[in-house]
């Protein structure tokens, strides 16, 4: 099943889930109980802590829930703040998810020090749903951003067409993976 966030964020070949980390929680999680899928795929836009570039398409399967004042030393917590269906040894780009859309250029780029490569609203909670269900899941994203002052202004200006880019990277890896009988 093909999954996106919804409200400015859909595909027409995606079930809107909500946006940000508990409307998506709440939702997919209604889903998994009464109409458990076989596979998730999660679609959406990202912004970029520095290292991958506009309109760059990201494909992982790990996820974190870092917020801002740990990476300060100001926060910490005692839960487990990364989780990973991926069962490779292939390095994923981390995708970081919060409420929250950083803007602090500085700060936003220590992320990278983690291995934590972009951010997403949406997907730490998809692939923490999709352990509790034990579904094989994974992300694709396309990057509208960088994390900076005008983090806003340019995931508006780039948004439309990294949907574009999204429907035909997602349907061309889905004639592959066909073709392959693979999973992404």
């Amino acid at each position: 099943m093909i999954i996106c966030a919804g409200n400015n964020e859909n595909f027409s070949f995606a079930q809107p889930m909500g946006v940000g980390l508990i409307e998506t929680a709440m939702n997919l999680t209604r889903l998994c109980l009464f109409d458990k899928p076989e596979f998730l795929l999660f679609v959406g836009t990202a912004g970029s802590y520095g290292e991958a570039k506009i309109f760059d398409i990201i494909e992982s399967k790990t996820a974190a829930n870092i917020e801002l004042a740990f990476l300060s030393n100001d926060a910490y917590t005692p839960l487990d703040n990364v989780v990973t269906t991926n069962t490779t040894n292939k390095k994923d780009v981390v995708i970081n998810s919060s409420n929250y859309i950083s803007t602090n250029k500085e700060l936003a780029h220590n992320f990278l020090k983690f291995g934590i490569g972009c951010e997403n609203m949406e997907f730490f909670a998809v692939l923490k749903i999709a352990q509790e269900f034990n579904i094989p899941a994974g992300g694709v994203f396309c990057i509208t951003n960088y994390t900076n002052k005008t983090a806003h202004e340019d995931f508006l200006k780039n948004h439309d067409h990294a949907k574009e880019l999204l429907e035909v990277h997602v349907k061309k890896r889905i004639k592959e993976l066909t073709a392959n009988r693979e999973t992404l």
